[in-house]
């Protein structure tokens, strides 16, 4: 198996293609079949390119917070007995199905592509010929006509994402204050841990605990005896915070959450609520917490929406024979090559449709 450079760097921009370079050589056969959706073939270079663009956005941003390099994370263990690069195969794959199932159904909810995204299209396409060198283009698949496909999907994809989900005609004037009802309270943490000058961290030991209890229940007493929250925060040396919140929040904690929400009346205060990281203790502020209730119920539109979208695209999946050819897509290598994605610094965004297919970028003719 030939082994391409380390590093490709991939400069894109919401979504447009522009420019790559890498080191090595090698290359896969880009109109090899690597899946049928219904009688269409998914080629192999399109499939590649998407996924070398995903793999950027992984390596480029979640490596660091997983506190390991792109090369060595997709060797980790993800789930199901798969590591991430399976694992993230996997949903790419899912995807590349998606886009290509609702191509397929476009012309249901009169969805197609207009002349101006067409062109937007066509000049990314070219541009990117144009950036890049054969042997980039050949590493990742990016010939002219793997890119424009890949475009007119995602393309098609976001305006078929907008009309299936417009087919679910609820409001947020049709969701009751019952089905959305938000409370809210104030709180205080006495945590069981402390910082030093240096911002090191420290556990408090048993005794310091007991003491910290003492603390916390006199903060109640006073609390319940009729002084002000926040002011008996600042003096029993913790910040009171307001959140909102239903019985199905686990934000700020899940026990300081039951606690908070079996609260009958407006004003009324929890005991101390005991939980491994330290003491809570939680004033109901508001039975039905107005502006909280009604974000609550523009977020319950949006998940309907969502719901009639994941809907649709099941029963297609459902109606369809969809295959993948095991042995092309094994080609598609996360492991032995790394991908990079850098800022633009220049584009030109030609659509109006979410793809933003007309970028204008230089290449990074650099690589690591």
């Amino acid at each position: 198996m030939v082994r391409f450079g380390k590093k490709v760097a991939v400069l894109t921009l919401a979504g447009a293609i522009a420019a790559m370079s890498v080191t090595g050589c090698g290359s896969i056969k880009e109109d090899a079949t690597v899946a049928t959706v219904g009688e269409e073939k998914i080629t192999l270079g399109v499939a590649n390119f998407y996924a070398r663009l995903q793999q950027g956005q992984y390596e480029t941003y979640y490596a660091g917070m997983m506190g390991t390099t792109g090369e060595a994370m997709w060797s980790q263990d993800a789930s199901d007995g798969k590591d991430y690069e399976e694992q993230t195969k996997d949903n790419i794959m899912e995807s590349l199905e998606n886009l290509y199932l609702l191509s397929q159904h476009a012309s249901e909810y009169n969805v197609s592509l207009s002349d101006d995204e067409k062109k937007a299209i066509k000049d990314a396409a070219e541009q990117f010929g144009k950036d890049n060198t054969d042997q980039v283009k050949d590493v990742v698949s990016g010939s002219t006509d793997t890119i424009e496909k890949l475009l007119e999907l995602l393309t098609i994809q976001n305006k078929m994402d907008t009309a299936i989900k417009d087919t679910e005609t609820v409001t947020a004037d049709d969701i009751t204050d019952d089905e959305a009802a938000q409370k809210s309270m104030q709180y205080v943490l006495f945590s069981y841990t402390t910082k030093d000058d240096s911002g090191n961290s420290t556990t408090l030991s048993d005794d310091e605990k007991e003491t910290l209890k003492t603390t916390a229940q006199n903060f109640v007493d006073s609390v319940k005896g009729g002084a002000d929250f926040g002011t008996a925060a600042t003096e029993a040396g913790v910040e009171a915070q307001t959140a909102t919140f239903d019985s199905e929040s686990t934000s700020p904690n899940s026990d300081l959450i039951a606690a908070a929400d079996a609260l009958v009346n407006e004003g009324d205060v929890t005991e101390v609520i005991e939980t491994d990281n330290g003491l809570y203790v939680a004033k109901l502020t508001s039975l039905l917490d107005r502006e909280a209730t009604d974000s609550k119920k523009a977020s319950i539109v949006t998940e309907r929406k969502q719901e009639k979208y994941d809907e649709v695209l099941k029963g297609w999946k459902e109606d369809t024979k969809i295959k993948v050819v095991k042995k092309e897509w094994k080609k598609v290598d996360f492991k032995d090559q790394g991908i990079t994605i850098t800022t633009s610094k220049t584009s030109d965004t030609g659509s109006d449709s979410g793809s933003d297919a007309g970028s204008d970028a230089g290449a990074d003719s650099g690589s690591n």
